[in-house]
Order: C-alpha cells, then sequence, then structure tokens
C-alpha cells in the first residue's frame, strides 16, 4: 500500500456507482444531447414546423433561428449531464422545454441502421433497415418491406 487515498478514493466511487443504473442513465442521456450539434434534429424540425405551422417564409428565418437556439440548448444541456453523471438527481432535467428522448421532423422516422448486429440474414449477409442514417435526407432502404 503505497498510496492509500488513492486505494479510499478507488473504493468510494466503486461504492458510488456500484450497481446503480441512474448514473447510467444520465451518462447515456447527456452523450445524446450533447451530439445534437451534429445530428442537427432540433434545427430541422424546427425549421420544418415553424414553416408548417406559421408560413413557408418563416420556415428559414425565425425557424433557423429557433432552431439554432434549441440546437445549442440541448447540447448545453447535454454536457452538463455528461459532467455530472456521477452526482444526483438522475431524473431526466429540464423537461419542460426539452423532450427526454432526441426529437426528429415529423416528416422521418429513423429505422435501425443497416448492421450484422441488429439483423443478420444468414443466406445473403445482409438485410433490410437505414444505409446511412447519420446522412441528412439518406431514406434509403434496401429490403423496403
Amino acid at each position: 500500500m503505497k498510496n492509500p487515498f488513492s486505494l479510499a478514493v478507488f473504493v468510494a466511487a466503486g461504492l458510488l456507482m456500484a450497481g446503480c443504473a441512474g448514473p447510467e442513465h444520465k451518462l447515456g442521456r447527456g452523450i445524446s444531447n450533447s451530439m445534437e450539434i451534429a445530428r442537427g434534429g432540433e434545427l430541422h424540425r424546427s425549421i420544418e414546423q415553424t414553416a408548417i405551422f406559421g408560413t413557408p417564409e418563416q420556415g428559414f428565418t425565425y425557424g433557423l433561428v429557433h432552431g439554432i437556439h434549441r440546437t445549442l440548448g440541448r447540447t448545453a444541456l447535454g454536457a452538463f449531464e455528461v459532467l455530472t453523471f456521477p452526482f444526483p438527481p438522475y431524473h431526466p432535467i429540464m423537461t419542460r422545454h426539452f423532450s427526454t428522448d432526441p426529437v426528429y421532423p415529423a416528416s422521418y422516422r429513423p429505422g435501425l441502421m443497416e448492421d450484422s448486429i441488429f439483423d443478420l440474414d444468414t443466406a445473403i449477409d445482409f438485410s433490410g433497415g437505414d444505409i446511412a442514417p447519420f446522412v441528412p435526407g439518406s431514406r434509403f432502404k434496401v429490403f423496403d418491406n
């Protein structure tokens, strides 16, 4: 035992996080929210919803500004949750302003990415699913039933 303080820190960290699903969910939610700036779901949805419920001219002006505001807010919320995931509260915060799940435009609901983890047809080595869900506007599916 060269440094009993480091052992005490590891034991305390293990006791605080052992068997707790709360920090795990908070970290996953935080990572998902902090990636919103790259995903652009809030921006796309704000432009679409403003154009539908307002006027088409407002979609690319007010909708764009509103979407940027919501994107930055969700990204900041995600960064906060990633930094504070070991500490309570573990329930979603700011649910009045942001939904707990990532948002998508009403015109698109993503499916599973085409990968052998999700669905593998052993006869031909691939099956249906989104080809590139991370590419905006990619809705092509291999075997759409």
